[in-house]
């Protein structure tokens, strides 16, 4: 087999330069056993790459598979006729021999899954694959396998389908951490924030980092630490939860969110002050300190970010940082004296709550529409000055 491998490459590269480049570099005193070791790690390379290549090419024959087994069904569908009469026999029986002949993936409810996946994206081409008669402008991501789509479709809003698209895409997501994201109102959670002009880019290109306040969101989402929403909390077992489950925190804070460390200590004239976890935003280029409370946000939480902010500022961040940006996450928050306790043009220093539940839609709604009132009451009592 390995011969074998040799000989493959060998053949196919037939340009030097391509061909030196991929050479193992070793020196002449090295040992056999470095060698050995270096051209085990060459060639372990090359099978994971060519293995993930095979699973890609799977997914995105899958996907190319389910959009025609979809077109074939609804065109069946359109004959309305055989469908009121025979639509639920034609899918089982259909199934039924798929299922003999193909082995497990044709249930009946896959069937059904596919024809939605056509009607949900009938305007779009498979991948590799063009529309019978038509120059399709939208092409299936090859990026994205079925269990993907699969999640995709059941996403009402194409403002929000295209925005998950693209974030599942850029930040190469699971299908589990898709489906996360859509169960926890991601989208919901950024546009609260946005006017038309944000939520169009939400949309067409995904959550880009322009700005500090771009990477706040409200509410956090914490289900996946698995604590009871009635049991009493304990800052530092919070924190050790989180860092526990790190990856699934980073990646609910957002992408390119990098961890440093937890619990860092800013010593000042002898006494020492600690910041519960200490993350660097590599999109914005800022430290990002967050701040953990069990309870109501009050004005000594803010103070005290304001100081860890202000000390990483002018102690720790490098010329080419940009300003720290400090978070402090709570049960309850107070917009009004954040906005006091402040000064007016501040971009580095925010509360957002916390909660352990997934949100839903309908709270996210009544949510946002008590957040509009309070902004069209502060409107119009400026106006009224």
């Amino acid at each position: 087999m390995l011969l074998y491998l040799v000989q493959f490459f060998n053949n196919g590269f037939n340009n030097r330069k391509i061909m030196a480049k991929n050479l193992i570099a070793y020196n002449d005193n090295d040992s056999i056993d470095t060698i050995a070791e270096k051209l085990f790690n060459k060639i372990s390379r090359l099978i994971d790459d060519a293995r993930q290549n095979i699973h890609r090419t799977v997914d995105s024959e899958m996907v190319r598979a389910y959009w025609l087994i979809g077109r074939d069904i609804v065109e069946v569908d359109q004959r309305g006729e055989i469908k009121a009469k025979y639509g639920t026999y034609l899918i089982t029986s259909v199934s039924k021999k798929l299922t003999q002949k193909h082995g497990r993936g044709f249930s009946v409810s896959t069937l059904r899954d596919a024809r939605q996946f056509y009607l949900v994206y009938q305007d779009f081409s498979p991948i590799h694959h063009a529309v019978r008669g038509e120059l399709a402008t939208q092409k299936l991501s090859p990026n994205l396998g079925w269990i993907h789509y699969r999640a995709l479709m059941r996403v009402a809003r194409i403002e929000a389908r295209s925005f998950y698209e693209h974030e599942a895409i850029n930040n190469s997501w699971t299908g589990r951490e898709l489906e996360r994201q859509i169960s926890s109102l991601l989208f919901d959670r950024l546009a609260k924030s946005k006017d038309k002009d944000g939520l169009l880019q939400l949309a067409n290109k995904g959550h880009v980092l322009h700005k500090p306040e771009d990477a706040i969101k409200e509410p956090v989402v914490l289900e996946f630490l698995n604590i009871p929403e009635s049991n009493k909390l304990v800052e530092s077992e919070l924190e050790e939860a989180l860092i526990n489950n790190l990856q699934k925190f980073l990646l609910e804070m957002g992408a390119g969110l990098a961890y440093v460390g937890r619990q860092r200590r800013l010593t000042l004239d002898g006494d020492h002050y600690y910041v519960d976890l200490v993350m660097y935003s590599i999109p914005l280029k800022a430290y990002f300190l967050i701040d953990i409370k069990v309870k109501k946000l009050t004005h000594g939480d803010v103070g005290q970010m304001l100081l860890y902010v202000n000390y990483f500022d002018r102690e720790i961040k490098k010329t080419d940082d940009n300003p720290t940006i400090g978070l402090v996450l709570c049960t309850e928050k107070s917009d009004e004296m954040v906005k006091y306790m402040l000064t007016e043009n501040n971009k580095q220093i925010f509360a957002s709550k916390y909660q352990l539940y997934l949100p839903t839609k309908e709270v996210l709604e009544a949510e946002l529409k008590r957040e509009v009132e309070l902004v069209k009451e502060k409107l119009e009592d400026e106006v009224n000055k």
